[in-house]
C-alpha cells in the first residue's frame, strides 16, 4: 500500500473529526427531499447503482460498505447526523449503504441544491480525506491503535467527554477495521484491564483515562 502524506493525513484526521456536515441553513435552501426513515440494516442505496443526488443523514447512523472480489464485505465509513454521504468521481455507485440502528435520511440534488458549488467542494474532498484516513489507519496502525484511534474519534464526534455511544455492532467495528470479531472483543477486554475504559454494556464505553486511549491511537 503506498503512503499517505503526511498534509494529507493530519487533514484528514481533522476532517473526521469535524465530520463531512452540511450547513442546516443551506440545506434549508436546497432541492432537499422529505426524511425518509431506513430501518435497521436496511439499504438506502445499492452498489452499481447510477450515482446521482447526496445524501443528509438527520438521525441515526448510516454505513458505507463494499462487497470485495472475494465476496467480503469491507466498511469504509460511519456518517451520522448532520453528516453527507454518497459523493462519487463517476457515474456509478462503487459502495452500498444502509442503515445501522434506523436512520432518518433526506436526498439532495447537487444539480439543482441551492448549495453553493464551493461548499459541496469541500464536502466532497473532506469525503476523500476521511476515506485517506481510513487507509492510513489500516495500513499502519496495530490493532490497539486502530479501535483506541476509532473510540477517539467517536468521543470526538459526540457530546459526551467520557461516553461512547456505540451505534454499530462489534462486527461492523470489526470490518470497519480489517480486523476480526475476536479481536475486536479481546482489545476492548485488554483496554477494560488496564483501566483504560469501561463497558457497562454492549452499545455503552466509558472512557476511564482519556489519556491513555489517545496515546495508543497517535
Amino acid at each position: 500500500m503506498s503512503s499517505v502524506p503526511m498534509f494529507l493525513a493530519n487533514a484528514s484526521a481533522a476532517t473526521l473529526r469535524q465530520g463531512t456536515a452540511l450547513n442546516p441553513a443551506l440545506v434549508a435552501k436546497a432541492e432537499a427531499g422529505p426524511v425518509t426513515f431506513y430501518p435497521t440494516d436496511s439499504t438506502i442505496f445499492a452498489q452499481g447503482d447510477q450515482a446521482g443526488p447526496v445524501y443528509v443523514v438527520e438521525f441515526g447512523t448510516v454505513r458505507i460498505c463494499r462487497v470485495t472480489s472475494d465476496g467480503r464485505r469491507q466498511i469504509n465509513s460511519f456518517h451520522f447526523a448532520g453528516d453527507v454521504f454518497g459523493f462519487e468521481a463517476g457515474d456509478e455507485r462503487q459502495c452500498y449503504a444502509e442503515s445501522v440502528d434506523g436512520a432518518g435520511i433526506r436526498i439532495v440534488h447537487t444539480d439543482a441544491s441551492g448549495v453553493p458549488p464551493h461548499r459541496l467542494l469541500r464536502l466532497a474532498l473532506s469525503s476523500f480525506a476521511d476515506a485517506q484516513h481510513h487507509l492510513l489507519r489500516l495500513g499502519r496502525m496495530s490493532a490497539v491503535e486502530k479501535l483506541a484511534s476509532f473510540l477517539v474519534d467517536l468521543l470526538d464526534r459526540q457530546a459526551s467527554d467520557n461516553v461512547v455511544a456505540l451505534q454499530m455492532q462489534r462486527c461492523d467495528i470489526a470490518d470497519y477495521l480489517g480486523l476480526t470479531f475476536e479481536t475486536v472483543s479481546r482489545v476492548l477486554r485488554n483496554l477494560k484491564d488496564n483501566g483504560i475504559i469501561k463497558v457497562p454494556s454492549i452499545d455503552r464505553i466509558e472512557i476511564v483515562d482519556a489519556a491513555a486511549l489517545v496515546a495508543l491511537s497517535d
